[in-house]
């Protein structure tokens, strides 16, 4: 099954699609900077790319970490990236009351993978007529998202996408098997690999009250997934990760981006050949 984000086509055997941006809106010159990179990045190789930022993050490991720095100053920042860069662009959702109000401004609705069994926040975003992407539950075995994905379906819109970004494997540790990429396939929707929530340790930093992460290994899961035959990646990118306002441990350093949007477009066009 083909979905369109815009002019963008996804899956069908359609280029890879590359989801890249900042964990969430920290603020104007930060996002701005970031989304200029990663469509640079992406033009260099030919690559359709939409750009992903959380405008509010309400998933924290504590009470005292950063969710936003508002709703509505949050969303004209990722309306100015669209303007101003020509770009589709990715948000969270968390809540029924969320999405008339980020449906104005985005493309593509993404339900976090703690919520992708909330059968109304699901309906919801599936009413809006926007693209949803449902994240696969750290919780969940591929084939169950065959559910989540028919509460969507059961609105009308049939523009989803599945996202793979771990499984909970023992205390904070996820695994990634790559077998999950060509199941949810399977069930008829197009497959994003999420390469840096994949490399989270969940709340593993006990001293500063968050998660951790082990961001040596987005290149090699990135590489595997296009291999496996994803019709997405999804990468989170930061000028400089460890001041990062959410997900410090995880997030792909920016410069960093050129070198694996250019193995992954290499690998990409290896698999689809034949």
């Amino acid at each position: 099954m083909m979905v369109s984000i815009g002019t963008i086509p996804i899956g069908d055997g359609k280029p890879l699609v590359l989801f890249a941006g900042p964990c969430v809106v920290e603020n104007r010159d930060l996002v701005l900077r970031t989304a200029e990179t990663v469509k640079t990045v992406a033009e260099r190789h030919h690559m359709p790319v939409v750009f992903k930022s959380s405008y509010k993050k309400a998933n924290r490991t504590s009470g005292k970490s950063f969710v936003g720095i508002g709703t509505d100053q949050a969303l004209k920042i990722l309306e100015e990236v669209k303007k101003t860069f020509g770009l589709p662009v990715l948000t969270d959702v968390h809540t029924e009351s969320e999405i008339a109000l980020a449906a104005q401004v985005v493309d593509v609705l993404q339900i976090p993978a703690f919520l992708c069994r909330q059968t109304e926040l699901l309906h919801a975003a599936g009413k809006s007529g926007k693209v949803v992407n449902i994240k696969k539950g750290q919780f969940l075995a591929p084939d169950d998202m065959a559910e989540a994905a028919g509460k969507v379906k059961e609105t009308g819109n049939s523009s989803i996408l599945l996202t793979e970004r771990g499984t909970t494997f023992g205390y904070h540790n996820l695994v990634v098997d790559m077998r999950s990429l060509k199941i949810m396939r399977d069930l008829g929707f197009p497959v994003v690999l999420d390469a840096t929530h994949s490399v989270q340790l969940p709340g593993a930093d006990k001293s500063a009250g968050r998660t951790g992460g082990q961001p040596e290994f987005i290149f090699p899961l990135s590489r595997a997934g296009v291999a496996a035959g994803c019709d997405g990646l999804f990468v989170e990118v930061h000028p400089d990760p460890p001041s990062a306002l959410s997900d410090a441990a995880s997030q792909l350093r920016l410069d960093l981006l050129d070198a694996l949007v250019h193995q992954v477009v290499e690998i990409d066009a290896l698999v689809k050949k034949y």
